[in-house]
């Protein structure tokens, strides 16, 4: 009986041509050989490990068919919802790159630019405005540094020019104390409230270089300064206001049922040690935890595949779907969206750096970069509607419902890849 089932079959690059020596034998199984290939085991007559190159395409041909196959997927996976996957149903396999390896090429390269595109970000999570004040305070600093050198080489020295240089000098021993106090380990010591009071006095110092302050503003700053030095030199007086933290009188903040006393304690002390990580994560340079998320997400967005096919699998079960068509629609869903978002960064990368000298061509840059970002939630739309022929109607609700569960599967996601995180910090 005729079978219609139809099987991937892999294209191969002629990287070498070489002729085969007569009697040559297959040095695998060492039958004879009578062309390129093994008839016994499909080996390669030609050995690829003879020029760097030559191994390099080989071992990209492995990972991603680096041939023509490439071209004839990206375009229609960023331009025709679920043109690839309804090929892929119907069997028409071979001209395009399978769906799992197509993923797996496109997460790496999506994991790898966005540790890129956050290290061109100075690694900095503004939480409650910390660093972005440590950026201020170090600009500030180059400024003072700029103009007090600019003066010392001015010919003039008169009171006038040797006060300004005084003033240049105390400021700029002044804004280096912040900057040492802002970067002090927020963990050790009373360090915490130093960085807190720190932070109100540079606010108001920054608003007294554009103008003096008002009386109010000025006795506020001189209290923060007694208040700062007292807290520098140990005074327990100073009445300041403390950020809620796990004590360590003994009580238990958390407490499960099921679990033993023994067992709660051990849950405590973990989410001590957690919060203790979290507040000095936050609270100082967040580069390394945001590097130890990114690693971690490749890992859990990889186990979110399956369960994503699975809430689709529940949502379409009436379209006699088999579960890796399920599969099939969530791994090429997610390679749309790696890299339509991968498009978008480099489109706003590159908005950035011609803004300055070509503001126009750099506005229709941002355009198609905030195109690119509308366009996924309607390409993933389309692909559910063409890949499980459903009206708009149902479609929309079965789409909206999924997009919703999704993104809460998302967000506890990305919880563990932070809590995984700060475990690695």
């Amino acid at each position: 009986m005729q079978t219609t089932e139809l099987t991937e079959v892999e294209s191969t690059n002629n990287v070498v041509t070489v002729p085969i020596e007569d009697n040559q034998s297959c040095e695998n199984c060492h039958v004879p050989l009578s062309g390129p290939f093994c008839a016994n085991c499909g080996q390669e007559a030609e050995s690829k490990l003879k020029y760097f190159w030559v191994v390099i395409m080989h071992l990209l041909d492995d990972i991603f068919s680096f041939d023509s196959r490439a071209s004839r997927t990206v375009f229609p996976l960023l331009t025709r919802p679920a043109f690839l996957t309804n090929e892929y149903f119907a069997g028409r396999r071979v001209h395009y790159v399978p769906p799992l390896r197509l993923y797996l090429f496109i997460s790496i390269v999506f994991f790898i630019t966005l540790k890129f595109f956050v290290a061109g970000d100075d690694n900095v999570i503004n939480i409650n405005g910390k660093q972005g004040l440590i950026t201020e305070v170090k600009s500030h600093i180059e400024t003072l540094k700029t103009e007090k050198s600019t003066l010392e080489n001015k010919e003039e020295n008169n009171v006038e020019v040797i006060a300004k240089a005084d003033k240049l000098t105390a400021d700029l021993a002044r804004f280096n104390i912040y900057l040492n106090d802002l970067n002090s380990d927020y963990t050790q010591g009373n360090n915490k409230d130093i960085i807190k009071l720190t932070r109100k006095l540079v606010e108001l110092d920054f608003e007294q270089v554009k103008e003096p302050l008002p009386t109010d503003k000025q006795a506020r700053f001189d209290a923060l300064i007694t208040s700062l030095l007292k807290e520098k030199t140990g005074d327990e007086d100073v009445n300041t206001k403390k950020d809620l933290t796990i004590d360590d009188s003994g009580d238990e903040k958390v407490q499960l049922d099921f679990l033993s006393k023994e067992k709660n304690k051990k849950v405590n002390v973990f989410v001590k040690e957690l919060i203790t990580k979290a507040e000095k994560a936050f609270n100082s340079d967040t580069g390394p935890l945001i590097e130890q998320v990114i690693g971690k997400l490749p890992q859990l967005m990889f186990i979110l595949l399956p369960l994503f096919a699975v809430l689709l699998k529940v949502m379409f079960i009436f379209s006699k779907r088999l579960y890796m068509e399920h599969l099939t629609v969530a791994l090429h869903s997610h390679s749309f969206i790696f890299i339509a978002l991968l498009l978008s960064e480099i489109l706003d990368l590159l908005e950035a750096n011609i803004e300055t000298n070509s503001p126009e061509i750099a506005n229709f840059v941002g355009i198609v970069a905030g195109g690119l970002l509308l366009w996924i939630p309607i390409y993933l739309f389309l692909m559910q509607k063409k890949v499980y022929k459903q009206g708009y109607f149902f479609t929309f609700v079965k789409f909206s419902f999924i997009g919703t569960i999704y993104s809460i599967m998302i967000a506890v996601t990305a919880l563990v890849a932070v809590v995984w995180g700060l475990m690695g910090t």
